[in-house]
């Protein structure tokens, strides 16, 4: 298969899906906080993503079935507050006003998407969004100038014993490898492709699009690296200071703007994800302009916009929304190593040894880090 033959399309939901407030604002801190010695916690999350994603997308193509046993609705929910209050700060940076009220502007015109009920306008939003936060925050991660050297040495596993870098290096596993991608992935990709003549081609959509989106993540990691050490990351202001010298008084304006696309981005895709796992779990109509899968998405959506208008501090919540979903990971991820290694339901495009290696690595790594993480945060 050639390069130019490959069309975007579930690997770069998936993609819009993490790259979202959560990555911006955690990537954001590691990078202002630590400098590069997080690296290595983004690239074992873009190599556990592509891993475990891949695993999804032959349940989907192969198997015909998602993920939606596992679900919960109060997760995407959660999900949707920290992606519209992300959001909100990016409008906010742009227009002034209240974030609070930003939210329910975002929550409204994912409404509007949503309410189309047609998966290719959704796709082609959420490409498009992805090519604006990568033209964003690679361009933003080139003008930081950063150091190749301490670059390569942030690939080392370092700050192991501070308990705020691993609370924020767990935060980086939670924000890249999501357990509700992991459902929307294997949907997504049964309204693309049927039958394992399309197993090739979703491949490759994901492996280039979790690559792009791992590129993204680690380019405002690098961006943030490059803020002043005595400067305290608490708005997006703060995060475009170090583009000053480069991009001048539109380094707000320019960074803001990949936040937007970061926060409408994923909350499309958090409804987008609670539809299609529970019309599985119940075999309701998969089609997103059935009652059923709005009945679904709808309150997700609205529940959202609600814990959105309450004064919640939004770079706290979300960091800490993603270090919870790093606790959560493994557990999810070891359910859908189990899944595929099914014979019965993959046949022989179930896992082999060296796919059982890499997930049982990504499954035992993951734990390893929120065991941690969880002992450092209650002083053990």
């Amino acid at each position: 298969m050639r390069l130019r033959d490959v069309r975007l399309g579930p690997g770069a939901i998936v993609a819009a899906a993490f790259i979202g407030p959560g990555t911006v604002t955690t990537a954001t801190v590691a990078g202002a906080n630590y400098a590069y010695t997080l690296i290595w916690a983004l690239a074992f999350s873009v190599l556990a993503a592509l891993v475990l994603q891949e695993m999804s997308v032959r349940l989907g193509v192969v198997g015909g079935m998602g993920l939606g046993e596992a679900m919960s609705l109060i997760g995407n929910a959660a999900y949707e507050t920290g992606n519209l209050l992300g959001g909100s700060l990016g409008l906010q940076e742009l227009l002034g006003g209240s974030g609070r009220l930003w939210a329910v502007g975002l929550g409204l015109v994912a409404f509007a998407l949503l309410w189309t009920g047609r998966y290719k306008w959704v796709e082609r939003a959420l490409v498009g969004l992805v090519a604006v936060m990568g033209a964003v925050f690679v361009t933003t991660a080139i003008a930081a100038r950063p150091d190749p050297l301490e670059l390569v040495r942030g690939l080392v596993p370092g700050a192991l014993g501070d308990r705020r870098a691993m609370l924020t290096a767990l935060g980086l596993v939670g924000t890249t490898v999501v357990p509700y991608n992991l459902f929307l992935h294997a949907s997504a990709v049964r309204e693309r492709w049927r039958g394992v003549e399309g197993l090739g081609p979703a491949r490759a959509d994901t492996v280039i699009s979790i690559s792009l989106g791992g590129i993204i993540s680690i380019g405002v990691l690098v961006t943030a690296a490059a803020l002043p050490a005595a400067l305290r990351v608490t708005s997006v202001g703060d995060m475009a200071q170090a583009l000053e010298p480069t991009l001048g008084r539109w380094a707000g304006v320019f960074f803001a703007c990949g936040l937007l696309a970061a926060g409408l981005s994923s909350a499309i895709t958090a409804p987008l994800a609670a539809a299609y796992a529970t019309c599985g779990v119940l075999g309701w109509a998969g089609d997103l302009r059935s009652a059923s899968a709005r009945g679904v998405w709808i309150p997700v959506l609205a529940a959202g916009v609600f814990f959105s208008l309450l004064a919640l501090r939004p770079i706290p919540a979300i960091i800490f929304a993603q270090a919870a979903n790093g606790v959560l990971l493994p557990v999810v991820a070891a359910f859908l190593l189990y899944l595929a290694n099914d014979r019965s339901l993959l046949g022989s495009w179930a896992n082999g040894r060296a796919s059982n290696l890499l997930g049982a690595a990504a499954v035992v790594i993951a734990a390893m880090l929120g065991i941690r993480s969880l002992a450092l945060a209650l002083g053990l």
